[in-house]
């Protein structure tokens, strides 16, 4: 496949972008889910606060990956990332869908999470398509480490949330081994801590605002 060209991929870039941030995502996919079941008012603020934080993560791992896509050396590289931002967007989908539901709206700071994002998915493919992917498969291990605490945090007979949150880990979870297996770099230990700290202030911003 010939490469892109620097403008067309800037302009995909943006056009990604906006999609994200300011279009109703849209899943060609969704996994069957079980009818919902009644929650209490703080059940359900609680639970509209944990989908809130996973709809910012995805539109956080959707911007790593499309920085990374755009700067990245091999096709089949970008191709990976893309293919994995493509199922990020359906994650996203699935959780703007639970938020409406829930009578909640996603986060007002979305457009910095994804600004933030974009520009370290940059940098890390600025370095190389190893260094990349390594991105990938530590962002993947740390949102692995979040659902599994959100899956805990759900009210019991919230089957719908759950059903959500584990298709996402396991997809999750393959992206990150998908990665490994293409050869991605083991990260530095004070990256991957700058990872989780970043990650951390994301999650307890996102519950709330």
């Amino acid at each position: 496949m010939a490469a892109q060209h620097p403008l067309d991929a800037l302009l995909s870039a943006a056009d990604n972008a906006l999609r994200a941030l300011f279009a109703p995502a849209q899943a060609a996919r969704n996994p069957e889910l079980p009818p919902a079941s009644p929650l209490s008012p703080s059940e359900t603020r609680h639970v509209a606060g944990l989908m809130r934080v996973n709809h910012a993560g995805e539109i956080a791992a959707q911007a790593l990956y499309h920085g990374q896509a755009l700067c990245s050396r091999a096709e089949a590289t970008r191709s990976l990332l893309l293919r994995a931002a493509a199922e990020e967007g359906e994650h996203l989908a699935w959780c703007e869908q639970r938020l409406r539901e829930l009578g909640a709206a996603p986060s007002r700071l979305n457009p910095l999470w994804y600004l933030g994002s974009f520009a370290i998915g940059v940098a890390a493919a600025a370095v190389s398509d190893r260094v990349s992917l390594g991105f990938v498969t530590e962002t993947e291990r740390q949102v692995e480490g979040h659902l599994a605490e959100h899956l805990g945090q759900l009210p019991a007979q919230d089957a719908r949330s759950r059903r959500i949150l584990e298709t996402m880990q396991a997809e999750e979870v393959a992206h990150g081994e998908t990665a490994r297996t293409a050869g991605a770099a083991e990260l530095p230990a004070p990256v991957r801590a700058a990872m989780r700290l970043t990650s951390k202030l994301m999650t307890r911003s996102a519950y709330f605002i």
